[in-house]
């Protein structure tokens, strides 16, 4: 005689009787206060992902220019320095004697002088417009600076011109306060502070 347990269904060897359900199986237990934390949007806060806009690339290309057409100016004035130093003094009815200065001398200390500085100056610039290229935004601000200092003076120069100046050097100048005004304004335009703004995210967050 069977006991009933074992392997047999509910009713015997005879299956189940009819109209019964088998129990549904255990599913898993939801519990309050224990279910999974939502998570956050992908990218929640983070600014639109964006190129390097023509905006940052036309001003600083145009920094670029003013800073060849400066070594261009440079080199013309070296080559040529005693004539333009001589012309500049014949205008103001002087020589280098009424200075009480050797002219050779003048000339090439003057000449060594303005080489060391210039070099710098040119290395510095280089070394600006390499970071504002990396989205370095310190550097945007210190090439508005430098552009705004060359703005002033380049107007004073193109509104008195010094006497003895030649044509040439002066049409350089021009050119260069034009390039310096195009550069300043096309790194303050929107773009320009989107991607900037856009890159210090990247910086901030270890992507950049």
């Amino acid at each position: 005689m069977t006991s009933g347990q074992g392997g047999n269904p509910p009713g015997g060897p005879y299956g189940p009787p009819e109209g019964w359900n088998a129990p549904p199986a255990p599913g898993p237990q939801n519990y309050p206060g224990y279910g999974p934390a939502p998570s956050a949007p992908v990218g929640y806060g983070a600014p639109q992902p964006m190129e390097r806009p023509t905006t940052v690339r036309a001003g600083l290309g145009a920094f670029i220019a003013v800073l060849v057409l400066g070594l261009v100016s440079s080199i013309v004035t070296f080559a040529d320095f005693d004539t333009i130093l001589n012309a500049a003094l014949a205008a103001q009815g002087k020589s280098t004697a009424d200075l009480g200065v050797d002219e050779e001398s003048f000339v090439r200390l003057v000449l060594i002088v303005g080489v060391v500085i210039g070099l710098v100056m040119a290395a510095l610039q280089i070394m600006f417009i390499w970071f504002a290229w990396k989205g370095r935004n310190w550097a945007r601000v210190v090439l508005w600076v430098l552009g705004g200092l060359g703005v002033i003076s380049g107007l004073a120069g193109v509104v008195s011109p010094t006497p003895g100046y030649p044509g040439y050097l002066t049409g350089l100048s021009l050119f260069s306060l034009l390039f310096t005004l195009a550069g300043v304004v096309l790194l303050a335009l929107k773009p320009s502070n989107d991607w900037y703004g856009f890159r210090k995210w990247q910086r901030m967050t270890g992507q950049g």
